[in-house]
């Protein structure tokens, strides 16, 4: 597995509007699945193109009014 610094660098090649900052603030597991999303998002969208959701994240989301 990769470590902590190495997840950060790859995701700011891929994404370098993040700030190192910011994403110091998320776990190893975390950054490793926010790269994941961001490596299947740079492959052509066709018929085998699948992301599955992770189960622990919700399909909908929302926000009361306070």
């Amino acid at each position: 597995m990769l470590d902590k610094n190495h997840l950060i660098d790859l995701i700011l090649k891929t994404n370098p509007g993040c700030s190192r900052d910011w994403l110091d603030q998320f776990s190893a597991d975390q950054l490793r699945s926010y790269l994941d999303h961001l490596e299947i998002t740079m492959e052509p969208r066709g018929r085998n193109s699948r992301w599955a959701r992770p189960g622990d994240t919700p399909a909908v989301v929302w926000r009361k009014a306070g």
